[in-house]
């Protein structure tokens, strides 16, 4: 009931007046049954914009850390995201790929939307990144179509670090379903679950026009942020 409410009443009206979404594509959404929504990932905005638009409940794998927080914040905000539908992800370990995948392909069995970032991450300087397999082997174990999704303009908005967000128009597009039935079975093999993921990739590129980079963003993060460090130490 309260994500009704808070869709309905309370935070997805306040959304589209203060943000005026455009909406590209709503018709690539389907009336019923699961689908995945794979989407680029710019800003904590991301998370409520979406699902303000959209008909239908969706579903996304949120990071465990949302709901870890100490303190009487951790607590509101826990409440908050499994109030919005989020399923908690620890993403540390070996087995974090393997939670993630059951907690999706349980979403999808039940005839939901789910929604993913294939980049694992918010991208820390607006550019798309390489996509993680998961998003592949979720979608060919539930046998299910992906509609790509292009968030244009949430960068701006709310750029990493920033708390407040600016109030500007965004953009939101869905592409067509893509369709990977042709490789019904083939969820074990490596080489398919890259190709899947690269096909899903490209779909968000010429929905978004962002800069593509053919590497991981955590890894570009860490890099970074080590330089940073360096740079710190040898200023001293």
């Amino acid at each position: 009931m309260f994500y009704h409410l808070l869709k309905h009443v309370f935070l997805g009206p306040l959304l589209r007046l203060l943000f005026r979404p455009r909406i590209e594509g709503l018709e690539n959404i389907p009336a019923e049954g699961a689908a995945i929504v794979a989407g680029n990932h710019l800003s904590f905005s991301d998370h409520f914009l979406m699902p303000a638009i959209l008909a239908r409940r969706i579903t996304f794998l949120a990071k465990a850390e949302y709901f870890t927080g100490p303190g009487l914040k951790g607590r509101l905000t826990a409440a908050f995201f499994r109030s919005a539908g989020q399923i908690p992800v620890d993403r540390s370990g070996k087995n974090a790929g393997q939670a993630a995948l059951r907690e999706g392909l349980g979403v999808l069995a039940k005839g939901e939307l789910l929604g993913i970032y294939p980049e694992g991450t918010r991208s820390h300087d607006g550019r798309l990144y390489k996509g993680k397999v998961g998003v592949a082997a979720m979608a060919l174990g539930a046998g299910v179509p992906v509609i790509p999704c292009a968030m244009v303009g949430t960068f701006e908005i709310q750029p990493p670090g920033q708390k407040i967000p600016n109030i500007r128009r965004v953009t939101i597009r869905f592409g067509e379903p893509l369709d990977f039935s042709r490789y019904a079975g083939m969820e074990r093999e490596r080489a398919v679950l890259r190709a899947v993921t690269d096909e899903i990739m490209y779909a968000i590129l010429g929905l978004s026009g962002q800069e593509y980079v053919d590497r991981y963003a955590a890894e570009v993060k860490a890099e970074e942020e080590e330089a940073r460090k360096k740079a710190r130490r040898a200023t001293r």
